[in-house]
């Protein structure tokens, strides 16, 4: 992706948070309120979780802005990983509401409360509704960014807890299953639990420089290996700057006796080859002569 279209991209993401944030701040007022008129734990729970959302969605606003901030003489690539933190901070909101939400399911589960089906129903359907669209909205911006495919996640899990929301409410308006409600409860825990662990290990990944999934440093180095005025290729290395930023480090020996104004220009070319087959845009070759000594 060219620069051009890189900032192009960050700034369609950061509409797509804002409106995102101003559709669920309003709706967690909405949910609040009814889980409290209702007396309904799966609204409580989802309006918990509505509630991360909120905050996670803050939080990838502010990490998509400091991603689009430029170099400095301090920090040399910007400030492209505050998405990756951003993400990783969110994955951790998560687990908080969850261990919230089964504390108070597993007491309910003994000591069943009273909760009005129809007004769970209508208020988790309009839920259904705000958590779909937010999703959709940011769905359509998030491509490989960490980043959104955390605000992603919190999104298409308050879908699912809302939908479930109203399927319980639907139970007990017909057959009084008022312990179906913190039983859904402790479902949409469970798949929050299994996404968050998820989100953590991708963020995790970036932050330990781990290769990024779809590039294999093997693959790469035979690649440039390969090229006729290649020698031989060593230290190669592979990381993401950002959750979609990936960049490439190695050592290349050009083979023959070539001027430093030809290494430069072979460089360059094997770069570009490298761009054009891997989509590496931040790749940086240390070039050397045949009869250069490499020091392990």
């Amino acid at each position: 992706m060219m620069a051009h279209d890189h900032s192009h991209a960050h700034g369609h993401r950061t509409r797509a948070l804002s409106l995102a944030l101003a559709a669920n701040g309003a709706f967690l007022v909405v949910e609040v309120v009814g889980a409290y008129v209702f007396n309904s734990l799966a609204l409580f729970a989802d309006a918990a979780h509505m509630l991360t959302d909120v905050a996670a969605l803050t939080i990838a606003m502010v990490a998509q802005r400091l991603s689009e901030r430029p170099n400095t003489a301090r920090h040399t690539y910007g400030l492209q990983r505050a998405e990756v933190i951003g993400a990783q901070v969110n994955a951790l909101l998560l687990l908080g509401a969850t261990a919230w939400i089964v504390f108070e399911a597993v007491h309910r589960l003994g000591h069943p409360e009273h909760v009005s089906g129809v007004g769970l129903t209508a208020v988790a359907c309009a839920g259904v509704v705000v958590n779909v669209g937010s999703a959709i909205v940011i769905g359509r911006q998030a491509g490989e960014s960490l980043n959104m495919q955390g605000a992603f996640l919190h999104m298409a899990l308050d879908a699912a807890g809302s939908a479930a929301s109203a399927i319980v409410g639907v139970a007990i308006i017909f057959a009084n299953a008022t312990r179906l409600d913190p039983i859904a409860s402790l479902a949409i825990a469970a798949l929050v639990v299994w996404s968050a662990f998820a989100l953590l290990r991708e963020t995790t990944r970036v932050l330990m420089e781990a290769a990024p999934r779809g590039l294999d440093p093997r693959a790469i180095e035979a690649f440039i290996a390969e090229d006729p005025a290649v020698e031989d290729v060593h230290h190669v290395h592979v990381w993401n700057l950002a959750s979609d930023v990936p960049a490439l480090s190695a050592h290349v020996v050009i083979g023959g006796e070539v001027s430093l104004h030809q290494a430069q220009i072979e460089g360059n070319r094997i770069r570009t080859k490298v761009h054009d087959r891997f989509g590496i845009e931040h790749t940086t070759f240390e070039l050397e002569c045949h009869d250069c000594e490499i020091n392990d």
